[in-house]
C-alpha cells in the first residue's frame, strides 16, 4: 500500500483496543493513520486516549436521532467523510443498521470477545463459563448487518482454568485481544489481507479458516 492505512475506529467504552492498536504503530508494527475516533458516548475513554493522541474525534447522541437508522447513516457518513479506509469496531456497543454499513463491506472490523459462531452479543465471559466450556477466545471478523455474524478471519483461544470467574476469565482474555486486533489490522495495512469475491482472501486466496494467533503472531490453524 503506498500509504499508510487510514483508519476510524468506534468504541463506546475505556478504549483498551484503540490502545493497542495506537502501540502498535509507534513500535512500527502497522503502518496507519488514525483519521477519526468516533463514540456513542461522551464518557468514552476511547476519546481521551484520541485526544491525547491528537486524533480528531466525534461524539454522536443517539438520542438526538429519531431512529437507528437516522443515527448511523449520519455516523457512517461522517467516517466517509474522514477519509477512512478502514473501520475497526473497538468495544462498540451497537447494533448497526444494515443500509448504513453497506458501502463499507469489506472494510469493517469488529473485534469480538469470543470464539464465534459461539455466544454472539453480551455476556459471553459468563455464557462460556455457564456452558462449562473448555475453551474460550476473541475473534476478529469482518462486519456485516449479521450482529457478529460476518466472516471470522482470526482467533485468540485461551484455555479456560477450574473454578475460574467471569471477572478472571476477562482479565486473562484481554492480552490476547490486545494482540490479535493489531495483527489482523496490520494484514490490512500490507495488502495481504483482503475482501474479494464476497468473502475474505489472504495473500490472494480464500481464507475459509480463521487464522490462530500463536506466540510468534498470526498462523493458519
Amino acid at each position: 500500500m503506498p500509504h499508510p492505512l487510514r483508519i476510524a475506529v468506534l468504541a463506546s467504552g475505556r478504549g483498551s483496543n484503540l490502545a493497542a492498536l495506537l502501540a502498535a504503530r509507534e513500535r512500527g508494527e502497522l503502518a496507519a493513520e488514525f483519521v477519526l475516533v468516533a463514540s456513542d458516548k461522551s464518557t468514552a475513554g476511547a476519546l481521551r486516549l484520541a485526544e491525547e493522541a491528537g486524533i480528531p474525534t466525534l461524539v454522536l447522541d443517539p438520542k438526538a436521532y429519531p431512529d437507528r437508522r437516522a443515527f448511523d447513516l449520519d455516523l457512517f457518513g461522517r467516517l466517509a467523510a474522514s477519509g477512512a479506509e478502514l473501520v475497526v469496531l473497538a468495544g462498540f456497543m451497537r447494533i448497526l443498521d444494515g443500509e448504513a454499513i453497506a458501502p463499507w463491506a469489506g472494510r469493517m472490523l469488529n473485534i469480538h470477545p469470543s470464539l464465534l459462531p459461539r455466544y454472539r452479543g453480551l455476556h459471553t465471559h459468563r455464557r462460556a463459563l455457564e456452558a462449562g466450556d473448555l475453551e474460550h477466545g476473541a475473534s476478529v471478523h469482518f462486519v456485516t448487518a449479521e450482529l457478529d455474524g460476518g466472516p471470522v478471519v482470526a482467533q485468540a483461544v485461551l484455555r479456560i482454568e477450574s473454578n475460574e470467574d467471569e471477572h478472571r476469565l476477562a482479565q486473562r482474555l484481554l492480552p490476547l485481544e490486545h494482540r490479535l486486533l493489531p495483527a489482523v489490522v496490520r494484514l490490512i495495512a500490507e495488502g495481504r489481507l483482503a475482501w474479494r469475491d464476497d468473502g475474505p482472501s489472504l495473500d490472494g486466496a480464500p481464507l475459509t479458516v480463521p487464522l490462530r494467533l500463536t506466540e510468534r503472531g498470526l498462523a493458519p490453524a
